[in-house]
C-alpha cells in the first residue's frame, strides 16, 4: 500500500502565476499539483491536494488527515506567521508535516521570519519556488521508508 501525503496550501496560493511572480514565480498552483502527482508516483506514495483560503479548513484538513494520510506537506502562506490554531492542530494529530514555502522567508520582510509552524514541524523547504514541493515529498518519504515505484 503507499504511503498517502496531504499536501495543504493556504492562503492567496491559489492566485500562483499572478501574484507577484517576482517573488514566488510564474508556476501556477494547477501545475505544482500536476508535478506533485508526477513525483509522489516515482517515491511510491499517494498524494491528496487541498489549497484553502481560510484558517479554520485548514485546521479541519489536518484533524481529518488522521487515519487517511501517513504525512501532511504544508504550505501555510501567511498563516505561517500568525496561527497558534495551525500550530496547535499539528501538534494534536502525531503525524510528521514538511512546512513548506516557495520563496525563502528568512530573506524577507522580519514579521516573515517567524514561523508558529517551525516548531512542531518535521522540518522546513523553502526558498526552491515549485522544486520546493518534490524535494518535501522526497523528505517525507524518506522518513516514512517508502518505496520508489
Amino acid at each position: 500500500m503507499a504511503h498517502s501525503i496531504l499536501i495543504l496550501n493556504g492562503p492567496n496560493l491559489n492566485l500562483l502565476g499572478r501574484r507577484q511572480p517576482e517573488v514566488y514565480g510564474t508556476t501556477t498552483l494547477g501545475d505544482i499539483e500536476a508535478l506533485c502527482h508526477d513525483s509522489a508516483a516515482t517515491l511510491g506514495l499517494s498524494v491528496e491536494f487541498v489549497q484553502s483560503n481560510s484558517e479554520g479548513a485548514l485546521v479541519d484538513a489536518l484533524h481529518g488527515a488522521l487515519g487517511i494520510h501517513h504525512g501532511v506537506i504544508l504550505n501555510a502562506g501567511a498563516y505561517t506567521h500568525t496561527s497558534i490554531a495551525l500550530m496547535d492542530a499539528i501538534s494534536g494529530i502525531d503525524l510528521p508535516v514538511i512546512e513548506l514555502h516557495l520563496s525563502n522567508i528568512h530573506a524577507r520582510e522580519a514579521f516573515r521570519h517567524r514561523s508558529f509552524v517551525a516548531p512542531v514541524a518535521l522540518g522546513q523547504i523553502c526558498g526552491f519556488g515549485a522544486d520546493g514541493y518534490p524535494l518535501a515529498l522526497r523528505a517525507m518519504a524518506a522518513h516514512l521508508g517508502a518505496t520508489p515505484a
